[in-house]
């Protein structure tokens, strides 16, 4: 069914939105299986993928396509490949630059057997990869991290009106120039940690870029909220080459703020990235997130949202529990708990 977007910035009292729901919420946050629930199915995943980890470290870092470890050298004094697992070798000084530059040394390898996606949605950015310690140990480029499957961070908020009609949410619609879900739906502001930001100070900066929301009135009415951790998988058809047989996996965690607005506060697109925003009310978010339209990481948080003001609740969500377990995943990868 295709996406219709229109605008309703006072809709009628009392007005609904027809959903039917292709997807439920419960769809929504249970992409990835879980072991516990399904283990023939968890089994069955993982075999397509090589985990990737590092020589003297205990712990599984992400995971990558077989068809990616097929695709390109290995070079033998920088990585081992064995029982289904890549392992990326230490080098001499142990440091975490030179690793940095094994890896980098790896994306080129990929781009230059047609892995065109990376070029295309390179940002010069670098997400971190943490130790069990919760040391930095690597750093990998935006653009090319989901081919590695490693947990990224990032930073969400949705700007909101709570009147006598109840709540209505300012949705984003993502450019359709952007590398990564060209004219979806997203939150009001929304933007990676890459690394040496704090959640806090990166919500500002993609606030005041992305919504001309005045950083005053960010500054005193954002509220941090807490996080959610989740597990996506992204389609082939949606991945970053045409090579890509398999879904890349994106483990996330992602800082969740919130801003009430007065109806007088709009915002407003201010560079490339959003296409416009409208004022929606529950209904029509509801039914936006039921045809799948709005980024995935975004539909997640929608959900957090509704749940912690009562729109989703244990009497009107038969799978409430297990939606809240399904927002705080427990991820297999380590991770660092950042202050907001």
């Amino acid at each position: 069914m295709p996406a219709t977007f229109f605008h309703l910035d006072h809709p009628p009292i009392g007005s609904t939105v027809r959903t039917t729901m292709s997807k439920t919420l419960f769809d929504i946050v249970s992409d990835f299986p879980y072991y516990e629930e399904a283990p023939a199915r968890f089994t069955e995943t993982l075999k397509s993928y090589h985990a990737f980890k590092v020589q003297g470290i205990d712990a599984t870092l992400g995971y990558i396509p077989n068809t990616l470890v097929r695709s390109i050298r290995w070079p033998k004094e920088h990585w081992m490949i064995d029982m289904g697992a890549i392992v990326l070798i230490k080098p001499p000084d142990n440091a975490a630059s030179t690793r940095t530059q094994f890896i980098q040394d790896a994306i080129n390898r990929m781009i230059e057997a047609g892995y065109t996606g990376i070029l295309k949605g390179w940002r010069n950015e670098r997400f971190p990869v943490y130790g069990p310690d919760g040391d930095v140990i690597l750093e990998i480029e935006r653009s090319a991290s989901a081919l590695f499957g490693i947990v990224t961070s990032g930073v969400q908020m949705l700007c909101y009106v709570k009147d006598v009609n109840g709540i209505r949410l300012w949705i984003a619609k993502r450019s359709m120039q952007k590398q990564t879900y060209p004219g979806m739906l997203d939150c009001t502001a929304a933007g990676a940690l890459t690394v040496g930001e704090s959640p806090r100070s990166a919500m500002i900066l993609e606030a005041t870029e992305e919504a001309s929301i005045g950083r005053q009135i960010i500054e005193n009415g954002m509220r941090y909220v807490g996080s959610i951790s989740y597990f996506h998988m992204k389609d082939s058809s949606i991945a970053l080459s045409e090579q890509a047989s398999r879904p890349v996996l994106l483990p996330e965690v992602e800082y969740l703020f919130e801003l009430q607005l007065d109806e007088g506060t709009v915002p407003r697109p201010k560079d490339s990235e959003v296409e416009d925003f409208r004022l929606w009310n529950v209904d029509q978010v509801l039914d936006a997130l039921g045809r799948g339209i709005f980024k995935p990481n975004s539909a997640v948080v929608v959900i957090d949202f509704f749940i912690r003001h009562g729109v989703i609740t244990p009497e009107t969500e038969p799978m409430y529990e297990e939606i809240i377990r399904r927002l705080r995943r427990q991820l297999p990868f380590p991770t660092a708990e950042r202050s907001a």
